[in-house]
């Protein structure tokens, strides 16, 4: 019971924004299997990136970020410019590129931020349950929330575009490009000002992140209306 109350912290905001995202795209709603299966996918991004850093060590690249932010804020910056942003985002785009695109049921410009949204909560799911060993309940708790946030917010970025391209058969090269440093430059950002200087910096963070989901709210409701318009998915 008390292994179970640990983990709730993470497991109660994985089925709140999962349910969240089912909800948003209840017109032509994705089978559950591959939302599941990117939700695994997710998983799998978060190894694939601790992978990436450690990948880092041997070139003298990895550093301890807590550790510049103390000392070194524009080592910091370019850390997070230039490796936290790009690693993750990669992680998390790779998968989304080579498996998701071609799932069957991907046929619709919406179904990119959903996908991607569940690759990141899976991407975050893992990140909670690694930080649980190092925050009170009440952090590991805020941090449930507002980590899955992040991760979806940005892979939302990239997906967006992919997506679009890849439906409208154009070439995937310059969205994915686009949408991937994007992405990756928004996330290192965000991961600068709130290693820094926490709380002078989180109202700039929130301006950021508030921002970026007004955007996505903007495009999904956006989506959802162009696939009412649409024959159903047979």
């Amino acid at each position: 019971m008390q292994q179970i109350l640990i983990v709730l912290p993470v497991v109660v905001p994985v089925l709140f924004w999962a349910a969240y995202h089912y909800h948003k795209d209840r017109h032509l709603p994705e089978p559950p299997m591959n939302l599941l299966v990117c939700f695994g996918l997710g998983v799998a991004a978060a190894a694939l990136s601790k992978l990436m850093y450690i990948g880092l060590e041997p070139l003298g690249l990895r550093f301890d970020a807590v550790a510049l932010a103390g000392d070194n804020p524009l080592g910091l910056l370019a850390y997070a410019l230039l490796a936290i942003g790009p690693i993750e985002e990669l992680a998390k785009l790779l998968p989304f590129v080579l498996v998701v695109v071609r799932f069957k049921a991907f046929d619709e410009p919406l179904d990119g931020i959903i996908y991607a949204s569940f690759i990141g909560l899976g991407y975050a799911a893992t990140e909670n349950l690694h930080y649980l060993d190092y925050l009170t309940p009440l952090e590991s708790a805020a941090r449930g929330f507002a980590s899955p946030v992040v991760h979806i917010l940005f892979a939302s970025i990239w997906a967006y575009w992919i997506t679009r391209a890849w439906l409208n058969k154009r070439p995937v090269t310059k969205a994915l490009i686009t949408g991937f440093l994007l992405a990756a430059l928004l996330h290192g950002f965000y991961d600068f000002l709130v290693l820094q200087n926490p709380r002078s910096a989180l109202p700039v963070a929130a301006v950021m992140i508030v921002t970026i989901w007004i955007w996505r709210l903007f495009i999904m409701r956006r989506l959802h209306r162009e696939s009412v318009k649409e024959s159903p998915r047979q």
